[in-house]
């Protein structure tokens, strides 16, 4: 018998929290997947796929990529068809992270793309903005760099109360865009 035997999903999502916090990565991604199997038990498929999400970015954190992408899979499915948008975007944003550790870039992409267009419907900017950022990188990797400009371009523009150096950085983008007649 484990020493996490017996508890409730409940307490065992809040020990995972209480470990990832400390920084015990491995601990956490061990208790969140706990957490999941309990709540799989009685049948709570979305606070299931919470803890997956949670265990994903556990394990991304503790340097396991390839089980943070393996754990992360499917919870989007589960968030959509629940009507859950925001869960949804974080579950894709977090399946586009460790896509892109693992050097996926395309997947990762795809993921952050999705994860974006979500977060604009719902009016999440800040988030949105993260993930732009996320995406020029990629982009910018590829090799697209007018992609990679534009995309930037419009994350910053996402920033409800920029500070200094984003509306600087914000000004020569848009100089950028004009001095080539792109934007």
């Amino acid at each position: 018998m484990t020493i996490t035997e017996g508890l409730t999903p409940e307490v065992l999502s809040s020990s995972g929290k209480d470990a990832y916090q400390k920084g015990e990565f491995k601990e956490a991604a061990r208790l969140f997947l706990e957490a999941n199997n309990a709540f799989l038990a009685i049948g709570d498929k979305l606070n299931a796929a919470e803890m997956a999400n949670n265990r994903s970015v556990a394990l991304l954190q503790g340097g396991e990529p390839e089980l943070a992408l393996s754990a992360v899979e499917g919870t989007d499915t589960t968030f959509a068809e629940a009507g859950d948008k925001r869960r949804q975007a974080m579950s894709l944003g977090n399946r586009g992270a460790a896509a892109e550790a693992i050097g996926k870039r395309k997947e990762a992409l795809l993921a952050y793309q999705q994860a974006s267009e979500l977060f604009k419907e719902i009016g999440e900017h800040e988030h949105r903005a993260f993930l732009l950022r996320s995406i020029s990188s990629i982009q910018l990797r590829m090799g697209h760099i007018l992609e990679a400009i534009v995309t930037m371009r419009i994350g910053i523009s996402e920033i409800p109360n920029p500070n200094s150096f984003e509306r600087f950085s914000l000004k020569i983008l848009n100089f950028f865009l004009r001095r080539f007649s792109i934007g």
